[in-house]
């Protein structure tokens, strides 16, 4: 897809216009209500439905496919990341009022640093083929990874601060306690930072480790940065309303990691496949309505076999609890108790 260098800046430009407003609507710190998040979480998959339209009456079929192929991708591999953004907003204690205002920023510091990725992954691209075979046999340990993990049981109990932020935390001062949206105060004549700062800075460059296999595994369905930036861009920005959405559910997707396992590995197959036929090996290769088809099915598939397990396991504990779930007024006081 040849795009010009005006389509790239109207593109930005228009991002930047939808985020502005997106900013101006919850400009004032609140909590969000399932009905807002509902609202703009339904904007932005219509904006993205209607850029890929977009796509397919003005660069075909295929174009079309990679970006709702793409778009599906990341926006399923960040839902992971929500379990993580709930972690980092308990690490620091983040005031309900104020979540959104850190989502907000936090996922712009993260679509700037992808966009860095998604540049770097494209210069290389179009100078080494042979790196398919190096991002196809990752995302392929990726996903043995991620099953690992899954079967083990092991989960991420609290939120680790990287090196980077640590760094930051020390040279610029931290304040104890939250004021309001400021950024930035002064304290004993020193410009510190305050937590909110500093949870923006957690969200953003937490995202990068994401970016790992995500931005491979997009370019394994694509090697448009046009289309690989735009669907990254539609995915992360929605992300902010999904995670007020969802947030409660998200304990209830026990098979989500078997879900992104099988598609990482799909798409690592679909990338070895590739370099090799570009190699002069005579293979098959994955054409993208099949791509979407498998990554469409396995997320829906999995959605309904977690609800059923989680169901399941509902209805099991209130079954090996006395009285059908409750013990009475001994144990309310019992409870209170405690």
């Amino acid at each position: 897809m040849d795009v010009s260098l005006t389509l790239w800046a109207l593109t930005i430009l228009g991002l930047g216009a939808l985020i502005a407003v997106d900013f101006v609507i919850g400009r004032k710190p609140h909590d969000v209500s399932v009905k807002e998040a509902s609202v703009w979480t339904v904007v932005w998959i219509v904006l993205a439905a209607l850029f890929g339209l977009g796509l397919l009456l003005f660069s075909g079929g295929q174009a079309s496919g990679e970006f709702f192929a793409g778009f599906i991708t990341e926006k399923s591999l960040s839902v992971d990341n929500l379990f993580v953004f709930i972690l980092i907003m308990a690490k620091f204690s983040v005031p309900s009022h104020l979540q959104q205002r850190v989502l907000l920023f936090g996922v712009l510091i993260a679509l700037v640093l992808r966009a860095v990725f998604i540049a770097a992954g494209a210069a290389i691209i179009a100078g080494f083929s042979w790196v398919f075979f190096l991002f196809g046999a990752f995302l392929i340990y990726t996903a043995w990874k991620l099953i690992k993990e899954a079967r083990s049981g092991d989960e991420e109990e609290e939120f680790e601060e990287n090196r980077l932020l640590k760094s930051v935390e020390r040279r610029l001062g931290v304040a104890d306690r939250y004021h309001g949206t400021k950024l930035f105060i002064q304290q004993n004549g020193k410009r510190i930072m305050t937590p909110l700062m500093v949870v923006m800075l957690a969200i953003g460059t937490t995202d990068v480790l994401f970016a790992m296999d995500s931005i491979p595994a997009i370019f394994g369905l694509t090697k448009d940065p046009y289309i690989v930036f735009t669907a990254n861009a539609f995915a992360l920005m929605g992300l902010r309303q999904l995670y007020f959405l969802i947030g409660g559910l998200l304990k209830k997707l026990v098979h989500l990691s078997y879900g992104l396992s099988v598609i990482l590995g799909f798409i690592g197959v679909k990338l070895l496949l590739h370099a090799l036929h570009e190699s002069g090996v005579p293979v098959p290769e994955i054409s993208i309505p099949v791509s979407l088809a498998v990554i469409c099915g396995v997320l829906i598939v999995t959605t309904v076999t977690s609800l059923l397990a989680s169901r399941n396991r509902a209805a099991a504990g209130q079954a090996g609890t006395p009285d059908g779930g409750n013990n009475g007024n001994k144990g309310d006081k019992d409870s209170i108790d405690v």
